[in-house]
């Protein structure tokens, strides 16, 4: 990815896979702790603050590929069962991944890459090595005519070292996945006046996940106040595509109670009124990968 002038590149690193993804923006930094201490009320006094290292802070925001999709939503999961091959395939695998509490997940490293592009600098190439980074919380956005993104906040405890070895990674530059393509299906019946939604989970010390759903106002067509489950599945189109398995993933969510209408009805146009769930249920998500073990 080129940005102000440099080439720069975020590479996710497991113990089978390296990928450098595309991102939108990332904010990957070392976390500052400051302890203060103030002077005393009745007396003159100094204020000191000491500086302490306390690991890796920040997030990742990135378009879901076809080549990304299947790890960078493992990561934001936490766990993934054993591949399942599809039948009359030839090498197509389905693995589904459940929700976990960050403490219940696997690491992974970070390598961030914020070289200068200009050759003369080369020697001034800062690339730095985040070991032992988990997700701490996750929002998937999905919206009309949009790229599908997904912003992976990160943490870590240990602070961050420079990575000195030139290597290189591949660039994922495979087909997006795009809102365009995505289908929503509520309690087994499919609904067509979806504008988006967002999911949101924070992770750390137990799961809490919300949903927020933009819908198209439609005489009949308005989503229940209790969700047994939805059902979003986001599908590329493109006939290579094994059975059409290979460009797909496939988020189940479980149990979803009403929590607030924010509908908001000032206009004689079409109203997109956005809905807040609370899931009490299960979050699951199926991804296809063309060979065994490939996720991690």
């Amino acid at each position: 990815m080129r940005a102000n002038g440099c080439d720069c590149s975020i590479v996710v690193k497991t113990d089978h896979k390296e990928i450098d993804i595309p991102y939108s923006e990332e904010t990957i930094r070392e976390a500052i702790l400051l302890l203060q201490e103030e002077p005393a009320i009745e007396g003159d006094g100094i204020s000191r603050a000491i500086r302490k290292r306390s690991g890796v802070t920040g997030c990742v925001i990135t378009p879901l590929t076809i080549g990304t999709a299947p790890l960078l939503l493992y990561l934001a999961m936490g766990s993934a069962k054993q591949p399942v091959f599809i039948s009359e395939t030839r090498n197509l695998y389905k693995y589904q991944l459940n929700l976990l509490p960050m403490e219940d997940t696997d690491s992974f490293d970070l390598v961030q890459d914020r070289g200068m592009s200009n050759e003369q600098l080369a020697m001034r190439n800062e690339r730095r090595l985040y070991e032992g980074c988990r997700v701490n919380g996750f929002e998937l956005r999905i919206v009309r005519g949009e790229a599908i993104k997904l912003k992976l906040d990160i943490c870590g405890d240990r602070s961050p070292v420079i990575y000195p070895y030139k290597d290189t990674f591949a660039r994922e530059s495979g087909e997006r996945f795009s809102g365009n393509g995505v289908k929503y299906r509520i309690n087994g019946k499919e609904y067509e006046n979806i504008y988006g939604l967002t999911l949101s989970t924070r992770k750390d010390g137990g799961t809490k996940t919300e949903l927020w759903i933009k819908r198209v106002l439609e005489a009949g067509s308005d989503l229940p106040e209790i969700i047994d489950e939805i059902t979003i599945t986001a599908q590329l189109l493109r006939d290579k595509y094994e059975y059409r398995h290979f460009g797909t993933f496939r988020i189940s969510v479980k149990e979803l109670v009403l929590t607030s209408d924010e509908t908001n009805i000032n206009s004689s146009d079409t109203v997109i009124g956005p809905l807040r769930y609370y899931v009490a249920g299960m979050v699951t998500t199926e991804v296809f990968t063309s060979n065994e073990g490939g996720i991690s």
